[in-house]
């Protein structure tokens, strides 16, 4: 059994995390603040003898005895990073110097939970590990992009500097239960206004593209991703290498829903990249062969089911 820290544990991706950890007999400490995670993601954790809450943010020091850190801990929607930049920045940067020192005093192994966004709008397609990315740093953007640039330096520096054993994978679109129906992405945002007959709002003219991961496989990634070498730090790409326009993601919702719903066009948001396709060929080779396994209309299924039930609560 390992004792496991989970900062942002009760979001989207942190709580099927921990379930996954607590499912594998590891003692897990999750670690929130609630801006973006809910604790009714992880309600049904709390009876667990080997789960253990704390509320906290991460830009304060934590201190406790464990064998891996999985940091995640980050608003990481357009709506949430950009509500209060400063606080995203601080999030991404104190955040890591905080969980790093944690792991450097217990000699824990680290992962961060970096992203796509390092690349910017990409000049190169699809992206691998060894291209630097375009980042435009002072735009609406760059709070979350830079912040998330400047973890993975400070990881790399603390491996380098302090010996402490880093991973880093850079997670692309995912999606799937326990999203947040306010985020304001784009599988999220489909969905509950497909469910409500509302218009479905594409940016832009719908041609844009994106790939888009079913959370399981990003979590099963990111297990593998702690399992490699010590010597082998990363950065890893995580994603779904099948790319898909707005307009085409927007019409299997409305497929999958019976929505009578309509498509309605809005002006593209400032520095809104135009292609977004992970270089997956890393990942293969080095956690044991790993791919994503969920379909697009497999994994929309499950999270039409999760947002319907969710708004009939709501509406209830």
């Amino acid at each position: 059994m390992k004792r496991i820290l989970v900062t942002g544990g009760a979001g989207f991706i942190g709580s099927h995390l921990c379930e996954r950890l607590l499912n594998e007999g590891n003692d897990v400490i999750c670690l929130d603040n609630y801006f973006t995670g809910s604790k009714r993601n992880i309600l049904h954790l709390l009876g667990h003898p080997l789960f253990e809450l704390v509320r906290q943010d991460v830009t304060h020091p934590y201190f406790a005895e464990v064998d891996e850190v999985y940091n995640l801990a980050c608003p990481a929607s357009p709506v949430h990073y950009q509500y209060n930049a400063i606080k995203t920045i601080k999030t991404s940067v104190m955040g890591a110097i905080n969980m790093l020192g944690l792991a450097k005093r217990v000699k824990a192994k680290i992962l961060q939970a970096s992203t796509s966004e390092v690349y910017g709008d990409p000049s190169i397609h699809p992206q691998p590990e060894d291209y630097w990315g375009n980042v435009n740093p002072i735009g609406p953007r760059s709070c979350y992009d830079e912040g998330k640039r400047c973890a993975e330096s400070l990881f790399m520096n603390y491996h380098v500097q302090n010996g402490v054993k880093i991973k880093i994978v850079r997670i692309f679109n995912t999606y799937g239960p326990n999203m947040n129906p306010d985020d304001g992405r784009v599988v999220s945002n489909f969905i509950v206004q497909a469910l409500k007959g509302e218009d479905i709002t594409i940016f832009g003219d719908g041609s844009q593209t994106r790939s888009f991961q079913y959370v399981d496989d990003l979590v099963e990634g990111m297990l593998r991703m702690m399992q490699t070498p010590d010597d082998f730090t990363g950065p890893v790409n995580i994603g779904n290498p099948n790319e898909f326009t707005m307009t085409e993601l927007a019409q299997t919702i409305l497929d999958l829903t019976g929505s009578s719903s309509k498509m309605v066009f809005h002006p593209l948001p400032a520095d809104d990249p135009r292609q977004r396709q992970p270089d997956i060929s890393l990942a293969q080779q080095t956690l044991n062969n790993w791919e994503p396994k969920v379909q697009l209309r497999e994994g929309l299924k499950k999270t039409i089911a999760y947002f319907d039930d969710l708004l009939s609560e709501t509406e209830g």
